[in-house]
């Protein structure tokens, strides 16, 4: 009887022993900086969402979180990044409905495999995007908008960097039965430059930017891609007010290398969910246009899986061809 306890005794110590290597693991992590890869440029909306959430982080972690950002390829740059990074937790992919579920049907070849290659972290919001002209620009509003596109059909120049703004463009053109050509740029604040140089029509803006364009009177806004207006731009018209059945919403997300330990993912899940909850963050986030928007990894491993779905068919009924 003595014998069988002590041998249950060293088998249990035995399996304290050998876990504790991973217990510390958990409980150490992060020991070192941590990086958020951002795939759009300085200033857009990805970048400002990735610095309050990495201001977050480096408190309630005690650790740098970084800011890479790797413009390019509507996001493919920065993703395919942080998909051949190590599982470590130490390298962050901040994304969007760009890089994870719109980007396998803009291109016909893509350089990662937005399922396979990521594990999903937290969602942190959603947002929608604005139409905007310079504030000189023929059209007014959304109808006298439509109107002047119609009449002027195939010689207006459209701007977007990200495939929420190529698929809003896509949609209203297609919607408002008018041609339009279609300009491609790294990221929005670049496609806002040529807006206010001239050499543009109109783009859609995330609301991050749309609003300081707003509040500075360097552009006007015509409509937005939510189903009904939003309560940070009330004056703003919804598109579906003029072309019903229009609706465009943009979401961000933290995914990790695919392999990342379960470990490392609960540690940056836990300490982000914890930040989503604060008034304050959600302040924050609502300064940039963004709603709060939490899901954990489970939860966003499906909603990604049904996004890839939905922005398939967006970009179908856009016509869209992929690239």
């Amino acid at each position: 009887m003595n014998s069988s306890i002590s041998k249950t005794t060293r088998l249990i110590a035995a399996a304290l022993i050998a876990s504790a290597p991973m217990l510390a693991a958990a409980q150490s992590y992060p020991s070192k900086p941590v990086k958020l890869v951002v795939p759009f440029p300085a200033g857009s909306a990805t970048d400002q969402v990735a610095r309050v959430t990495a201001q977050e982080l480096q408190e309630a972690l005690g650790q740098p979180f970084l800011i890479d950002n790797k413009p390019g390829a509507s996001g493919s740059i920065g993703a395919e990044q942080v998909a051949r990074s190590a599982p470590d937790g130490y390298t962050l992919l901040v994304t969007t409905n760009t890089t994870q579920a719109a980007n396998p049907s803009l291109f016909k070849k893509l350089s990662y495999d937005p399922v396979k290659d990521f594990q999903p972290v937290v969602r942190l919001g959603t947002t929608s995007f604005m139409l905007m002209t310079r504030p000189d620009y023929p059209a007014k509003n959304l109808r006298d908008f439509l109107a002047h596109a119609r009449a002027n059909s195939g010689k207006l120049s459209g701007g977007y960097g990200s495939a929420g703004s190529q698929v809003s463009l896509a949609m209203i053109a297609s919607m408002g039965k008018f041609e339009v050509t279609s300009v491609p740029y790294k990221g929005i604040p670049q496609a806002i430059t040529d807006v206010l140089g001239g050499t543009l029509s109109f783009t859609f803006v995330d609301l991050a930017n749309a609003l300081a364009q707003l509040k500075g009177g360097k552009l006007q806004g015509i409509a937005v891609t939510s189903e009904k207006r939003t309560p940070l731009a009330p004056d703003v018209p919804a598109v579906s007010e003029a072309l019903p059945g229009y609706e465009l919403i943009a979401w961000m997300a933290l995914v990790a290398p695919a392999g990342t330990s379960r470990e490392a993912v609960t540690r940056i899940h836990d300490a982000t969910a914890r930040s989503l909850a604060k008034p304050a963050f959600a302040e924050a986030f609502s300064r940039i246009g963004m709603d709060v928007g939490p899901m954990n990894p489970e939860q966003l491993a499906r909603f990604i899986q049904a996004e890839i779905g939905k922005w398939a068919r967006l970009t179908r009924e856009a016509g869209i061809k992929p690239e």
